[in-house]
């Protein structure tokens, strides 16, 4: 789940959309594992706030980075983790 945070609003709307998906889960008999979600804050800024979501009354872990999809994603926009990754896999190859 994305949203563009610029202000408190907009903290409050994804909580109100995770609040969505986490009633939608629950009637739909869907589990959704708390140990598979985590919380990225996409930006360059040197400072942020934290961020405090959670889903079903757990709190989202905050995370610096991420697999998804077979992709390392980092918050700072970072694309090191991903070719580090790569290259260190059998088969890998850097090109400069």
């Amino acid at each position: 789940m994305y949203r563009k945070i610029l202000n408190i609003k907009d903290v409050e709307k994804l909580q109100t959309d995770l609040d969505i998906l986490g009633d939608w889960a629950e009637e739909n008999g869907i589990k959704i594992n708390p140990n598979k979600i985590k919380a990225l804050s996409f930006t360059r800024a040197g400072v942020k706030e934290p961020l405090n979501y959670s889903l079903e009354d757990q709190k989202i872990p905050e995370a610096i980075c991420c697999k998804y999809l077979g992709i390392i994603i980092r918050s700072d926009l970072s694309w090191a983790d991903q070719v580090n990754y790569t290259v260190q896999k059998p088969g890998g190859h850097y090109i400069s």
